[in-house]
């Protein structure tokens, strides 16, 4: 399992600040002591190496040993100031309480009790330094998705609990399902909850504002070989289409997750994306098909054409005209 960023951004501050009160510490304790292997500490020391305050010229940056290092002892000489209480400003600490009172309010720190146990603590130590600043600050976030929903889920997780869903896809296919939730994540503007579904007998992440309906049931999760990283960026393995554009849908390159853009003559151009979800790329084809100049593969582009024939096949039945009143029939006589 990859570790994540965030993880290991903690993992290197805490060795920094445990070798300043430590002194020399050999690799093996050090690896030990944080609960990784002695290749994880040489490299976080070797990351550490090039890191320090703006300016990262040779004096800006953190600095060991050498000589220590090489018989597999790591001494830390220089911290470049890493070790120091952190001193905001007042913007800077209301900006923060801001910040940790929106985080406090989000699911996925309710369900997790440790996680909003740090939160609270940090608030309010922060809200008791900046007085009267912070105490005029007021934030509160709308939830995304049903209430009930949120409230259903965020129970669920923190009791161990499972979950009876009523869920909709972005294909508007409804389901109802049984899962076992595992943890909560947030991915740019949306929430999505990873879980067990019974039903799929596999892992399967839904995005908590799809979530029609929840209901915690009294039975305990059972305990599933479930990752816990969520990842939301196309995966490698997803096919690649390969669409051309007229000028006028530029957009599409910014606003859409591309593997590559080239720009063709006359102001078209030609994106390169992963279609990790045909029904996205479907409606992304279809409302702006004015646009369209070529599609590869063909299979895509026969996809979009027998979605389209199947909705204008819908309205087949309905009248040409739907106007009928009074001087109706003068207007088509005329």
């Amino acid at each position: 399992m990859a570790e994540r960023a965030d993880d290991r951004l903690v993992r290197l501050l805490g060795i920094v600040a445990y070798l300043d009160g430590a002194g020399p510490v050999p690799v093996g304790e050090l690896a030990r002591h944080f609960g990784v292997s002695e290749r994880q500490v040489l490299d976080d020391v070797d990351a550490l190496w090039v890191s320090g305050t703006p300016g990262y010229w040779p004096d800006d940056l953190i600095d060991f040993d050498a000589d220590s290092f090489e018989r597999g002892v790591v001494r830390l000489t220089e911290a470049r100031g890493m070790t120091r209480p952190l001193r905001l400003g007042t913007r800077e600490a209301v900006a923060l309480i801001a910040a940790l009172r929106a985080m406090r309010e989000t699911a996925a720190v309710q369900a997790d009790l440790e996680r909003a146990g740090v939160v609270e603590s940090v608030l309010r130590k922060l809200t008791d330094a900046t007085g009267e600043a912070a105490a005029a600050l007021d934030v509160q976030l709308a939830p995304e998705g049903d209430r009930r929903v949120v409230a259903a889920v965020t129970s669920a997780l923190v009791a161990g609990h499972r979950l009876r869903i009523r869920y909709v896809t972005a294909a508007d296919e409804e389901s109802e399902r049984e899962i076992d939730p595992v943890s909560l994540h947030t991915q740019d503007e949306h929430a999505y909850l990873l879980a067990w579904c019974h039903r799929a007998r596999g892992r399967r992440t839904f995005r908590v504002d799809r979530i029609l309906a929840a209901t915690e049931l009294d039975q305990p999760v059972e305990g599933h070989d479930v990752d816990p990283d969520v990842d939301f960026t196309p995966t490698g393995d997803a096919p690649l289409a390969t669409i051309t554009f007229a000028s006028p849908a530029r957009a599409v390159a910014e606003q859409v997750p591309v593997e590559s853009v080239r720009n063709l003559p006359d102001g078209a151009f030609e994106v390169r994306l992963r279609v990790t979800n045909p029904v996205w790329l479907r409606q992304l084809l279809t409302e702006r098909a004015r646009h369209v100049l070529a599609v590869e593969p063909a299979a895509v582009a026969q996809d979009v054409r027998e979605a389209a024939s199947a909705a204008l096949a819908a309205y087949a039945h309905l009248p040409a005209d739907p106007v009928d009143g009074p001087g109706a029939g003068a207007r088509a006589a005329g």
